[in-house]
């Protein structure tokens, strides 16, 4: 019963998240322009437009700085994302390296022990055979 009630509700949360944006009133605020959306009230007269407003010569300045901001935004995350390659790039290549170094190391030591092991095999034959002699 409470599982039921669970689904219903986050199901009636989602459809209601959903549902805003479907009975939303058109393009109603946008980032870049304020002045020129209409929200398509009743008009008298169809036959006599009304002019648009135009904007004032500070809010162009004002709309091209933001612009000139959201650009230089744009680009500097294009700079970083391109500087992240590039270290995973050098990233991958000093794994690789590490990882090629690691394995022969490993590969010295296991030589290194079993040069070792070879010499203490040579020093107990040669003690046996001294032993022997006596």
């Amino acid at each position: 019963m409470i599982r039921k009630f669970k689904l219903l509700s986050l199901s009636l949360a989602v459809m209601l998240a959903c549902s805003t944006a479907a009975l939303a009133d058109g393009n109603a605020f946008t980032p870049l322009n304020f002045d020129d959306t209409s929200y398509g009230g009743n008009q008298l007269n169809n036959s006599v437009l009304t002019p648009t407003q135009t904007t004032i010569p500070q809010e162009v300045a004002g709309n091209d700085k933001m612009q000139n901001a959201i650009l230089e935004l744009d680009n500097a995350q294009v700079d970083v994302r391109n500087e992240l390659l590039n270290y995973k790039a050098k990233y991958s290549d000093v794994d690789a390296q590490y990882k090629l170094i690691k394995a022969e190391r490993k590969a010295l030591d296991q030589q290194v022990r079993a040069i070792e092991k070879r010499i203490k095999q040579i020093d107990k034959a040669k003690e046996k055979i001294r032993k022997n002699m006596l």
